[in-house]
């Protein structure tokens, strides 16, 4: 090992975009902190990632799916299982391929998706630590789900809203308040699993990390803490876009879809200061035809400058004549550099499914958000938005599930008018100010990742 690194760190996401980014910048802290940091990809990312240099090393792996990764598995489950099987055997090998090169492994961090991975650790003698991604708040609802500590009343689908669930640590929710996998039956039973999954054996585990700070989650981190070894250190977005102590920090580095940077930024500069609704339902979301139809009339209808993400496979969901009738006021784009795009002057606000990257890139941006949750985690997200945090909109749907064109514009005028939206954003500019400080040196999230990395050099 190299004199100046005083452990060694191995870093293991699992192998989506979504996943991979906040793994990697809590690589990119430790190594600041002289720690080697090495990020285990599978061989089917590696192939087509694109990856800046970073201080952070790469290493692959294998899934059993190398040409084809998860899709070319013929179900979740058997991705799954190929993984827990092939990837115990790959990480053996590389954790031993590091020692015989002088590059001894203290620790291996993993997603919590990914628990074997411990036992692996736990076989060589190392630390092992998980890192789960969602917000303290899922995981709690998952953790209390798991143990059989949270009965779900049955209820008639139009009466849901009226379903009250207690869990420690948690305002009051309702149903629909809840990971969409608790409440609506057998939906995705391979992902529910997964989740799930994800407390089978984390009692071994020396740390548990989770991707949140401990001022917007107070009341759950501390009752979560006194049954875990849990630690906040996040938000986990690139340092330049919050504490500014990493100087070259300034985007994750590690793209599995292009954006259109210049079209999106070149588009932005010459907009006013908040004017600009941004939209963006992230890597995985699949919407059907008729929500993508309301929400392009409601940005239309809205009459405001608009940047739109619209995936490929979803481009065929868009009205005709769309892209010509809103040509000037709105950009449509397959991919975007989302970081940016959030801290630009002209940013008004955000439509977002509310996944927990995107909820953490904007209230550390301090953009406010109109949520339209979509399933996982999203609801519960959304919830803490409007109702906890107080920073956005959750936009109410119809009998069918679907935001009509009229409320996305009034959510969308909401934030941007005078009003209701003047206190939105004044809440987001005092999260966007509590979230550089947890981390900025001495914040609450930065002692723990001290703490963390006292301890393995310790040892």
């Amino acid at each position: 090992m190299a004199m100046e690194e005083k452990a060694h760190v191995l870093l293991l996401p699992f192998p989506a975009q979504g996943h991979i980014n906040p793994v990697l910048q809590f690589g990119k802290r430790l190594a600041s902190k002289r720690i080697k940091a090495t990020l285990l990809v599978t061989k089917f990312i590696s192939k087509s990632m694109q990856a800046e240099k970073s201080s952070v090393g790469v290493e692959t792996i294998s899934d059993g799916y190398d040409e084809g990764g998860f899709t070319a598995a013929d179900s979740e489950d058997t991705y799954l299982i190929s993984f827990a099987n092939v990837g115990s055997q790959t990480l053996t090998e590389l954790i031993k391929k590091q020692e015989s090169a002088g590059y001894p492994v203290s620790c291996v961090v993993y997603d919590a998706f990914l628990p074997w991975a411990l036992d692996v650790a736990k076989d060589f003698g190392i630390f092992g630590a998980a890192f789960f991604t969602q917000s303290c708040a899922v995981n709690t609802i998952y953790y209390y789900f798991h143990n059989g500590q949270l009965e779900i009343p049955d209820a008639d689908p139009s009466a849901q809203s009226n379903v009250s669930v207690t869990i420690p640590g948690l305002p009051a929710l309702q149903l629909p308040d809840l990971p969409s996998f608790i409440y609506v039956v057998a939906q995705y039973p391979a992902y529910f699993q997964m989740v799930l999954n994800q407390y089978s054996n984390v009692e071994k585990a020396d740390w548990i990390f989770v991707n949140t700070f401990q001022e917007l989650e107070a009341e759950v981190v501390v009752w979560m803490a006194k049954l875990f070894p849990l630690r906040t250190i996040g938000p986990t977005i690139p340092s330049m876009h919050l504490d500014k102590r990493l100087k070259d920090d300034t985007d994750y580095g590690l793209h599995l879809c292009k954006p259109d940077s210049n079209i999106c930024m070149n588009w932005l500069h010459d907009k006013p200061i908040g004017s600009v609704v941004y939209i963006a339902f992230g890597s995985m979301a699949q919407l059907g035809v008729e929500q993508m139809e309301e929400l392009a009339w409601g940005l239309k209808g809205a009459n405001t400058y608009f940047l739109w993400v619209v995936r490929t496979s979803e481009e065929s969901k868009l009205p005709a004549n769309f892209k010509e009738e809103t040509s000037e006021k709105g950009l449509t784009v397959n991919w975007s550099p989302q970081l940016d795009v959030l801290a630009h002057q002209a940013m008004g606000c955000f439509v977002t499914h509310c996944g927990w990257n995107s909820t953490l890139e904007a209230l550390s941006l301090g953009v406010p958000m109109v949520g339209i949750p979509q399933w996982t985690d999203q609801p519960t997200n959304a919830k803490f938005v409007q109702d906890i945090w107080e920073i956005g909109i959750k936009a109410s749907v119809d009998d069918k599930g679907v935001v009509r064109r009229e409320e996305l514009e009034m959510c969308i005028r909401q934030i941007l008018e005078r009003g209701r939206g003047v206190e939105i954003k004044k809440k987001a500019t005092m999260l966007k100010e509590l979230a550089q400080k947890a981390v900025d040196e001495g914040g609450s999230s930065d002692k723990n990742i001290d703490e963390f990395v006292s301890k393995i050099i310790k040892t």
